[in-house]
């Protein structure tokens, strides 16, 4: 049995006793109940939650990778499998027995840390068979997340079109759940956005996160659960957003809906609207208490503070989005963000770095994010440009020259 093979409650169970800790005060640690620990320990209860795994990890002093089993290593180039993914959408033959829909949720959730872990390699080979079983088992909520997770990588591998296919197959597969939708939406707007396409997503963002959202909620006044929805769908979607559940997690949604469609209007040039849509999601994000991110959207304050820093760079503000990034990589939880999310910040910040011919801030973005996130600088086609701007400085940072050496790149 290899490192992959053992199950991540084992891993636990191991690191654990390596620390001469019992389950009770592992449980203590974390704030939780030796049951708890047990079951994950045993496997009776699902470990797919990025958040936990990093509070273990965190209990643990180790790597959040060591506990998934995950190789540290990460090869440079694309990975393949693209054409498999592709041949997956061209599949129309449901199988006679699809798998049981809480396997499927497990594998789905798998998949998402994978993604959140930036292990895009490994994800590119294990899409085509969940999205072969989504399609069988024929549930809302499990297809809208493997189409999802297919759109997010097709992103990161430069190809857009086949992104925003699977972005459409998910608000399709949606119906009309206005939460699923709204999910499928940010996934929309990632792809139209990755295609330079603006304003088409600035328009589906809006769209959808109005729908979920009120017009102009009041930090100051508005709670969760203090939704106005206009339209034919008034009395269901405001029974779904008033779930005690559900209320945290629609606003999750609808924040980061407010931020791509931010994102979209700072490429558009409209910095004005950019920053009304900025300050509205940190309003949304004012209020959030507590919530399990189920969506797998990372929002909340430091996702509000990353694309006020996005979108000033974007509009020519590179000194003000500079300085309000050298503030916010101190904080707490910046440190808690997937890998994944720090490390597309951090190529982007490369970026501005160079805008304004900062070489050295742009090679320590460019190595901080290899070091976050591997896949993010060695395996995106895009992250290639920025090596290659930064390693044709005579001499070249010996960080970004190892890089442009691990890429193929020369000189």
């Amino acid at each position: 049995m290899t490192s992959d093979d053992i199950p991540i409650g084992r891993r636990v169970a191991s690191w654990r006793v390596r620390r001469s800790m019992t389950q009770q005060m592992l449980a203590d640690r974390l704030r939780r109940s030796k049951s708890w620990v047990d079951k994950i320990e045993r496997g009776a209860r699902a470990l797919d939650r990025y958040t936990v795994i990093q509070e273990l990890a965190h209990v643990l002093r180790v790597d959040p990778e060591v506990l998934l089993g995950q190789p540290r290593s990460t090869p440079a180039g694309t990975p393949d499998g693209v054409d498999e993914i592709r041949a997956a959408f061209a599949r129309y033959d449901v199988p006679q027995s699809p798998p049981q829909t809480d396997e499927l949720r497990w594998q789905v959730g798998h998949a998402w840390l994978t993604y959140q872990h930036a292990h895009y390699g490994q994800l590119v080979r294990l899409l085509p068979g969940l999205l072969d079983a989504a399609q069988a088992a024929r549930s809302a909520e499990v297809l809208v997340h493997a189409y999802r997770i297919t759109s997010s990588l097709l992103v990161k591998l430069d190809e857009p079109d086949l992104a925003w296919l699977a972005a459409d197959r998910a608000m399709a597969a949606a119906g009309d759940d206005p939460i699923l939708a709204a999910t499928a939406a940010i996934s929309v707007a990632q792809a139209l956005r990755a295609s330079h396409r603006d304003r088409l997503a600035l328009a589906a963002t809006l769209t959808a996160a109005n729908r979920i959202l009120p017009p102009t909620p009041d930090p100051a006044r508005s709670r969760p659960g203090d939704h106005v929805v206009d339209g034919p769908d008034e009395d269901r979607t405001t029974r779904q957003l008033h779930d005690h559940r559900g209320e945290s997690r629609a606003w999750a949604v609808g924040g980061t809906l407010l931020l791509q469609a931010a994102l979209a209007a700072a490429g558009c040039g409209d910095a004005r609207r950019a920053d009304e849509l900025t300050d509205r999601a940190a309003g949304v994000a004012a209020n959030l208490r507590g919530y399990d991110d189920t969506h797998r959207t990372s929002f909340g304050p430091i996702a509000v503070d990353l694309a006020r820093v996005l979108s000033a760079a974007q509009r020519g503000d590179v000194d003000e989005a500079l300085h309000r990034h050298s503030t916010l990589i101190r904080r707490e939880a910046w440190r808690r963000l997937p890998a994944e999310y720090r490390g597309a910040y951090l190529i982007d910040v490369a970026r501005a770095y160079l805008q304004v011919g900062d070489l050295r801030g742009a090679a320590r973005a460019l190595v901080d994010a290899d070091s976050v996130a591997p896949a993010e600088v060695r395996c995106r086609p895009s992250a290639r440009t920025v090596i290659a701007e930064i390693a044709r400085a005579n001499p070249a940072p010996a960080g970004v020259a190892r890089l442009a050496t691990l890429v193929g790149l020369t000189r």
